[in-house]
């Protein structure tokens, strides 16, 4: 190996091959696109996904079950802990007020109230759906919960 001849014939910026431009170019008459076949037409070009007749990815790969994330309905889910800390005794809670003060964020069909934490103050809840607990310990406190 001569060390001057290491990087000879390497170029940065290789130009493109132009095809079709006469026996001379070496890349005439069929222009690199074979003889016959839709491959050598003009205006061919294969499906997406093709794999030259071999099984495609998109149907080897296993597809398994449904997911109804999609129909399902988007629950936003608020806590007795985040209501005792937000709101004074006495007070009427419901969704309109939720989405003001930023307890309730993004898109949802229905609100739930979990009863994650302790209430120790007395307020109207107005909300979609209530769980057990959560019911249980807004009439324990001695407020009401409603569903809409």
């Amino acid at each position: 190996m001569i060390l001057n001849d290491v990087h000879r014939g390497i170029q940065k910026r290789k130009g493109r091959k132009r095809v079709g431009r006469g026996a001379g170019s070496g890349h005439g008459r069929t222009a690199t696109r074979g003889e016959k076949g839709a491959s050598s037409r003009s205006g061919h070009s294969r499906r997406l996904g093709f794999e030259g007749g071999q099984m495609p990815l998109f149907r080897r790969v296993a597809k398994r079950g449904f997911n109804n994330n999609f129909f399902s309905q988007k629950i936003a889910i608020v806590n007795i802990a985040v209501l005792d800390a937000n709101f004074d005794d006495g007070e009427t809670v419901d969704p309109t007020v939720l989405i003001s003060t930023g307890i309730v964020k993004g898109r949802f069909e229905v609100i739930k109230i979990l009863g994650n934490g302790a209430l120790t103050k007395k307020l109207t809840v107005m909300a979609h759906q209530f769980s057990e607990s959560a019911a249980l310990k807004i009439v324990a406190a001695g407020g009401t919960a409603e569903k809409i």
